[in-house]
């Protein structure tokens, strides 16, 4: 596994856990409504941006990108 693969797995890992607490469900509940309503796929795409926000800030962007695609925690 390459050095940028492993900081991507690590930040999404953290990202999941910021999601979960922010809204306060399961870390695995969490990741299957970021695959369902594709913020995980917005969060691999853009991720070279989106580590050097906060996880916070990112956290609200990922939230808004799953709203978008037609739900709401």
């Amino acid at each position: 596994m390459s050095r940028e693969d492993h900081n991507t797995i690590g930040y999404v890992v953290a990202l999941i856990s910021e999601f979960a607490a922010k809204y306060g469900i399961l870390p695995r509940q969490a990741y299957a409504y970021l695959k369902r309503f594709k913020g995980l796929d917005y969060l691999y795409k853009h991720y070279n941006v989106l580590h050097t926000f906060s996880l916070e800030d990112t956290v609200q962007s990922v939230s808004d990108v799953c709203r978008h695609n037609g739900e709401k925690l």
